[in-house]
Order: C-alpha cells, then sequence, then structure tokens
C-alpha cells in the first residue's frame, strides 16, 4: 500500500488520519485501510466498517429485500455471512469480555464476545474464509513484508527481529489497528446529543420527548439495555451496557436462503463463544451501541430490519394488544419466529407501557441526535 492511500479513501469531512508510520496509531490507520491484505487483494477492515458510513457496511451484496446490505460479500464477491457487520465506531470502549458481579457476560467483540478484546477483533477477519480469506497468519505477514513502510515502520516499533516469528508480527499487526481504532477518529462525541449537553443546541419538542422516554424508569424501557452511566447525561454514554440479551429477533430467512445456511441453521448466539457453554445463554447477543445508530442500517444482529423505527415497533409488540403492532410494517406480515424463544427475557421487554406513534416518532428522533457531526448529513429529513 503506498502513502496516501488512505486519505483518498475516507469522504473529505472526516477527520484527518494519523499518517505517522513510525507510531502505532499511524501503522494502524495504514494497515486499516490496506486491501492487500485480503486474499484477492480487494478488501480492508474499511470495507465492511467504512469511515464515510458510520463504520458500517455500505454496500450492496447483491441480494433484494430482507437479505439486502444483512451480510457483507466477503473477498470472493460471493461469499456471504450470517450476520450484519456491527459499527466499528465506539467499539474501543468494550469492556473485555468478562463475568459482571452479577455473572452476566458483559463486553468483548464482535456479537457474540467471541474475542475479548480490539486486538483479538482485528486479527478475525483476515483469516475468515468468508471474509478477508487468508489462508494463514504467515501469508498475512507476508503481504506486509511486500510493503517497504511497513517493514520500517513495525521494525522501528516492535524491534528488527519482529518478522522472524510470523505469530509475533501478526499480533504486532493487530495492536496496531486496535490503536488506531482506539484513536478519537471512531469516538469523537461530537453528536447533536453531546452538543446539548454542553449547551450549545437546543432540541426540537420531538427530540427533547424522545430524550424523556429513553431516559425514563416509566414509559420505556430503552436504558435498561441502553444506557452505561448511572445517570442520564453524563458525557461520554456509548448507550450500551455490554451485556448479552434474547430479544427475540426474527430469522432472516431470505439472508439464510441465499447464504446457504438453509432454514434448519441456529445461530445460538452467545453459545458460539468458546468461552461460554451454560444453555441460559443461547440465543444472546450483545447490546450494540447506539451512537451513529440512525445511519448504520440494517439492523440487528442479522440485519432483518432496515428502518430505525421499525425496530422501535418491534419493540412494542410485546406491550401493545394493537392489532398493527403484530405486523411488521416492512413485509406486511407476522414478525416471525425467532430462533431461540427459551431465553427470551420477557421481563425487560414487557416492562414498559405500549407507545402510541407519536412516542415512536419522537424516540426516533432523539435516536438521531446521537449521530456524530460529521455523518448528520446523511440522516433523513
Amino acid at each position: 500500500m503506498s502513502a496516501g492511500v488512505a486519505t483518498r479513501t475516507v469522504a473529505e469531512d472526516l477527520p484527518t488520519l494519523p499518517a505517522d508510520k513510525a507510531t502505532l496509531e499511524g501503522l494502524g490507520a495504514a494497515l486499516f485501510f490496506d486491501e492487500n491484505l485480503s486474499r484477492n487483494r480487494n478488501q480492508a477492515c474499511a470495507t465492511c466498517h467504512a469511515p464515510e458510513a458510520g463504520f458500517a457496511d455500505p454496500r450492496p451484496n447483491g441480494l433484494d429485500g430482507p437479505a439486502g446490505r444483512a451480510a457483507s460479500l466477503g473477498d470472493d464477491d460471493s461469499s456471504i455471512g450470517d450476520r450484519n457487520a456491527p459499527t466499528a465506531s465506539y467499539a474501543a470502549f468494550s469492556p473485555k469480555f468478562h463475568r459482571d458481579r452479577e455473572g452476566h457476560f458483559v463486553g468483548g467483540q464482535f456479537h457474540d464476545g467471541r474475542e475479548p478484546d480490539l486486538e483479538g477483533q482485528a486479527g478475525g477477519p483476515p483469516l475468515n474464509p468468508i471474509e478477508m480469506g487468508m489462508p494463514d497468519k504467515a501469508s498475512v505477514v507476508e503481504r506486509l513484508k511486500e510493503n517497504e513502510e511497513y517493514l520500517n515502520g513495525f521494525r522501528l516499533l516492535y524491534g528488527a527481529d519482529v518478522f522472524e516469528e510470523p505469530d509475533r508480527a501478526y499480533r504486532a499487526m493487530t495492536e496496531a489497528i486496535a490503536a488506531f481504532e482506539r484513536t478519537d477518529f471512531f469516538s469523537p462525541f461530537d453528536s447533536r446529543y453531546d452538543r446539548y449537553l454542553r449547551g450549545e443546541v437546543e432540541f426540537t419538542p420531538d427530540e427533547e420527548l424522545g430524550r424523556t422516554l429513553f431516559f425514563s424508569q416509566q414509559f420505556t424501557n430503552c436504558n435498561l439495555c441502553h444506557q452505561l452511566r448511572q445517570r442520564p447525561g453524563m458525557e461520554k454514554e456509548t448507550f450500551t451496557n455490554y451485556q448479552y440479551f434474547n430479544i427475540g429477533v426474527p430469522v432472516n430467512k431470505a439472508l439464510r436462503a441465499a447464504n446457504g445456511k438453509g432454514q434448519g441453521f441456529v445461530d445460538h448466539g452467545l453459545l458460539e463463544n468458546g468461552a461460554v457453554d451454560d444453555p441460559v445463554e443461547d440465543g444472546k447477543y450483545k447490546t450494540s451501541t447506539l451512537r451513529n445508530v440512525a445511519v448504520t442500517a440494517p439492523y440487528m444482529h442479522n440485519g432483518v430490519f432496515n428502518d430505525l423505527e421499525t425496530v422501535i415497533r418491534f419493540y412494542n409488540k410485546y406491550n401493545s394488544r394493537a392489532k398493527s403492532a403484530a405486523v411488521n410494517p416492512e413485509t406486511g406480515e407476522p414478525w416471525g419466529e425467532p430462533e431461540v424463544t427459551a431465553t427470551i427475557d420477557m421481563k425487560k421487554l414487557t416492562e414498559g407501557p405500549a407507545l402510541d406513534d407519536r412516542r415512536i416518532k419522537a424516540l426516533v428522533a432523539f435516536l438521531k441526535t446521537l449521530t456524530d457531526q460529521r455523518y448528520e448529513h446523511l440522516l433523513d429529513d
């Protein structure tokens, strides 16, 4: 990868990338945008986590309906996974995968927390056969050695002998990418919400109603899972407690038909994590950050919903007795069955009252205020 490729890849309104490859962050920035680290030299970290699209995957995958964009195309331009690529924005704030004092699993990376930290996450996609498709770590390291700037940067940061052991060089690569992901480039905290907290903007009536509802202990249960700080209004809120829940998300049947998994396949969520074997965790997924949620559709771990309002209406179905609440507005059909029913957290899902249309739309308005300033031009009116 030649100098300057990264800056050409990013939209002009994004912050300046760390460019000095003699620093860990600068080296990580170059690696994050380097397509040469995939088998066919056509896919980088930034392909599925595009900075100009909220660090989600904006590409069409060639499928129609609820499968379109639900999961990313691999380096071979034909392989399609079974889960939606989560945003990499604010990913650095997820704690390492662990159990908390109450015994709940918390943190980690990916929807099932199978990698404990950003370094582990960065090392996964290059070796995944349906993602970047490289056969092994040594092959990735050989690609690194093709680049003179990488040779100089790695040796300066990790020692002259860093490339003598492929595992060591590969680990150094993941550390550099993780260092880049921990910079403000991924987590600027400059959304309309942040500016509201600083007294720089005023919310509209709908935004203010949505904010009140979101943090309410009486009218919604949003903050039970989507609030990290103890009190609303605290700075650097990431809008997730990083815990795992089964909320009964419907199977994305169209995606299953397209990727060959078939209708009998079951994604067991947290149980797919090798560190977890308790069946009580079956079908649970990590609570995602709501930062940039309005510009990172489609939604849920399998990308089954395309519209943010649909997501709120899905939650509302647990509390509303209206006939319309039983229907997915995107399909005109009933919501569909989840893969795992035994562990659905009905207690949390049914704690709030049903919401009328005005309150649903107010919540959408508030969630749009969580959009980083550089993406506000992507918001729907």
